[in-house]
């Protein structure tokens, strides 16, 4: 199951299974509009008093799904409750076993021109599907039908996720929407930093620091000790990547849960961020860690799993990541009921006396496009409607989108069915939930996120080890806390480009970020000498980047 990543990164079983609010791992958006109650009970109709209308559709697996006895994908209680609540009967054109195969299932249907009513593309992809003409333009349907609290739940960020999906003033898509908030930190064996009398890191100097005690010293006994936990994917935002790392040293590379990062290059023009100066300065202290025995020699073939072993084995303390990680650091960290390993979170560590800027895109990873054949699009937007609705005012009866028909939680993750899900644009979890805990004040919590989170975390501080990694998100120095002092410092760098892919981006980007790869690892990796990044910045500029560039700075000129 993939994070809003937004991400899908792999956490194990035991915990993902509990994650019913952990948004960024989970593509279970995170609430915090709260549509009224009387909202609500409008949404709730049933048949009787509406048409009801057939949408078509196609899903992806999800290992973590467990259905009910005599239910599947074709027929379950979310999507009995959908033509029932809103009268919209959802039907599957074709159900893929996993990520992998979803991918390649819709290159075939976009190629073939038989799509659903509905579907979930990237980026590139709805470019695609426009520039062929193959879906539906949403402006009056998404205007007729929308509620108002849909509307207003849409523009949280100001609009420019709406944007995103928006064409020459025409709506092509519902955008996958989230907190564009998503960052990155730096997690450490806080144990381990006592074990061996080192301070807490606040510079990368601190962070080289650590790592080599880590190394030289293996305070985890194993005999196998490493200083940094990468894996094989350059672009991973979750946990093992490294993203966090670059942005230690003001050079920003793209990430998984948005599209290329675009920045501002001091004149008022947008240039690549991975191509900028700052990225050679970060690939060479990469290069000189792995030179120095601190990073895993095998980290270019691990996948994030994989590499998380030697963490769950007590041969790895450092690690960036998103604030979800504790979750998967629990595998290691909480043995038979008792915590076994130390952790704490810190902001990204700078190079220099600059504060380091979290990367972050704009908040949209995918979007929900509309067949031009569809039949019934009213009913993707009654779809919508309805999940702002039973996502941000859970009842007794509603709960049914979100754990099946027993409506509890069983662990089984229901709310994947739901066809189109979208996230709260915005929270105030960082300012709410570490005060809520530190003073046992239910009352705070307002959203179900909150609620959710609050009850989990104070089972922790009640004595169930089990819940230390929510404790670690959402307490008082979890990753949460962080956040608002990041926002107040101007600590975030956001990517100023969120327009659809220009044609030289369709065309070459998918070549270039290939070639970018096989470059930045075999630096890292000390293969070729860390100049062979001006040689690539020149070939990327020469190949395409230029175009793009261009592309992009008309765009811009006409949406800043």
């Amino acid at each position: 199951m993939k994070m809003i990543r937004r991400g899908k990164n792999v956490l194990t079983a035991a915990l993902i299974t509990s994650l019913v609010a952990v948004t960024a791992c989970s593509n279970n958006p995170e609430p915090s509009s709260n549509p009224s109650a009387s909202t609500a009970a409008t949404e709730t109709q049933t048949t009787d008093t509406m048409k009801l209308l057939e949408v078509s559709t196609v899903r992806e697996g999800d290992p973590y799904l467990k259905f009910d006895a005599g239910e599947n994908f074709d027929n379950n209680s979310v999507y009995a409750a959908y033509e029932k609540d809103v009268g919209v009967k959802i039907t599957n054109q074709w159900v893929a076993a996993d990520t992998n195969q979803y991918k390649e299932k819709l290159k075939i249907a976009i190629a073939s021109n038989e799509i659903p009513d509905l579907m979930l593309v990237d980026a590139t992809q709805l470019q695609q599907l426009i520039e062929a003409d193959m879906i539906m333009d949403l402006t009056s349907v998404y205007d007729k039908f929308a509620k108002p609290e849909t509307k207003k739940f849409m523009k949280m960020d100001g609009g420019t996720q709406m944007k995103s999906a928006s064409i020459g003033g025409k709506l092509m898509a519902i955008p996958r929407t989230s907190n564009p908030y998503y960052s990155q930190f730096l997690y450490v064996r806080t144990d381990w930093l006592k074990k061996l009398n080192l301070p807490e890191p606040k510079t990368m100097q601190d962070l080289m620091t650590i790592a080599e005690a880590f190394k030289t010293k293996d305070p985890g006994g194993t005999g196998r000790a490493y200083g940094l936990a990468l894996n094989k994917d350059l672009k991973e935002d979750g946990v093992t990547g490294l993203i966090g790392f670059m942005n230690g040293y003001h050079a920003y590379l793209d990430s998984n849960s948005d599209s290329s990062h675009w920045m501002d290059d001091g004149s008022g023009k947008l240039t690549m961020g991975y191509v900028q100066p700052q990225m050679k300065e970060a690939l060479k202290a990469l290069q000189d860690m792995f030179k120095k025995g601190l990073i895993d020699p095998e980290f270019a073939v691990k996948d994030t799993q994989k590499e998380s072993e030697l963490i769950f084995g007590n041969s790895i303390g450092l690690v960036y990541g998103a604030e979800w990680v504790p979750a998967h650091l629990a595998t290691g960290a909480i043995k038979d009921g008792k915590q076994v390993q130390e952790w704490g979170v810190y902001p990204l560590p700078s190079v220099d006396n600059q504060p380091a800027k979290a990367q972050i895109g704009i908040g949209v990873d995918r979007y929900y496009v509309v067949s031009k054949k569809a039949k019934n699009p009213e009913a993707v937007i009654r779809l919508l409607n309805q999940w702002i609705v039973v996502d941000n005012n859970q009842t007794e009866d509603n709960k049914v989108y979100e754990f099946g028909k027993d409506r509890v939680e069983k662990k089984n993750n229901y709310w994947l069915l739901n066809p189109l899900r979208v996230g709260s644009l915005s929270n105030d979890n960082g300012e709410v939930l570490p005060k809520a805990i530190a003073t046992k004040d239910a009352s705070l919590a307002k959203t179900k996120d909150q609620k959710t989170r609050y009850e989990r975390a104070m089972k922790f501080v009640n004595g169930d080890t089990s819940m230390w990694w929510e404790y670690l998100i959402s307490g008082p120095k979890g990753a949460y806390s962080l956040i608002p002092d990041m926002k107040k410092n101007n600590q975030f760098e956001q990517t100023k480009f969120y327009g659809a892919p220009t044609p030289t981006m369709v065309e070459k980007n998918a070549i270039l970020e290939k070639k970018r790869d096989e470059v930045f690892f075999k630096i890292i990796m000390n293969q070729v000498p860390v100049d062979e990044f001006d040689k690539f910045v020149a070939d990327w500029k020469r190949l395409g980047g230029d175009q793009m560039t261009k592309e992009v700075n008309d765009w811009y000129a006409k949406n800043k």
